[in-house]
C-alpha cells in the first residue's frame, strides 16, 4: 500500500482457513462467516487492525454465499451495518452478489421478481453512507444453484438493482467484473458505458 498508494483497499467479509482436528486447512474459495456476535467481534478486531496498520479505511465486500449457518444473531445487512458502525470501514457493495444470494435463498420455484425485491430490501437496510465502491458482474443460473461466476454480461435485474443502489448511496466508482469467457473489448466497453448511463439517469431522478 505504501509503495503503490492505491485509491482504495478492500477485502471480502469471509474466511479462507480454519482448524480441522489439529491441522490448519486452507480453502480454495471464500467461505461465508456466521452472522453471530462472536464473528462480528472477530471481524471488527481484524478490520481495526488492518485500518490501524494501513492508516486508511478498509472497504469490506459482501460475499456470494452458497451455504449458511444454522445460528445467526443478525441478518447479513444488520451484520455489515454493525461492522461499519463499530469500525468506520465502508462497504464494497457487490450488487450482483446481493441478487445471487436472493435467488439462492429461494427454496421453491425461482422467482426473479421476488429476488429483486428481497435484494432491494437488503440495500435499504444498509446505512445511507455505507458504500464506497460497487461491483457488477454476470452470474450463471443452474437448476439447483446460482453461481457468481463473472462469466457473462450483467443481467437486467442487476442493472435495476444497481440503479436503486446509486439512488440510495450516490455516485461512486463502479467496477464490472468479467473473469471467464472474456468477450471482445467492444462488449466490455459497452458494459462500462451502460453502467455510466444507468448511474447518470439514476442521479438525475434523485435530483429532479
Amino acid at each position: 500500500v505504501e509503495r503503490i498508494e492505491p485509491v482504495r483497499v478492500s477485502d471480502h467479509a469471509c474466511f479462507a482457513r480454519g482448524m480441522l482436528g489439529d491441522q490448519t486447512v486452507h480453502a480454495t474459495d471464500l467461505l461465508p462467516i456466521p452472522f453471530t456476535r462472536h464473528s462480528l467481534e472477530v471481524l471488527c478486531t481484524n478490520v481495526n487492525q488492518v485500518q490501524e496498520r494501513l492508516q486508511r479505511p478498509l472497504l469490506v465486500e459482501n460475499l456470494s454465499a452458497y451455504l449458511s449457518f444454522a445460528h445467526a444473531d443478525y441478518s447479513e445487512a444488520e451484520f455489515l451495518s454493525e461492522l461499519i458502525q463499530r469500525t468506520g470501514c465502508q462497504l464494497l457493495l457487490d450488487v450482483n452478489n446481493v441478487f445471487v444470494n436472493a435467488l439462492n435463498d429461494q427454496t421453491e420455484q425461482r422467482d426473479r421478481s421476488q429476488a429483486l425485491l428481497q435484494a432491494i430490501d437488503f440495500l435499504e437496510a444498509l446505512p445511507a453512507r455505507a458504500v464506497g465502491e460497487m461491483h457488477l458482474a454476470g452470474h450463471c443460473e443452474m437448476p439447483d444453484i446460482v453461481i457468481d461466476d463473472h462469466g457473462s454480461a450483467v443481467c437486467d435485474a442487476v442493472w435495476q438493482l444497481y440503479k436503486h443502489a446509486v439512488q440510495r448511496f450516490g455516485d461512486m466508482p463502479a467496477l464490472i467484473e468479467w473473469d471467464t469467457d472474456i468477450p471482445a473489448l467492444e462488449v466490455l466497453i459497452a458494459q462500462a458505458g451502460q453502467a455510466d448511463r444507468v448511474a447518470s439517469s439514476s442521479l438525475q431522478q434523485v435530483t429532479a
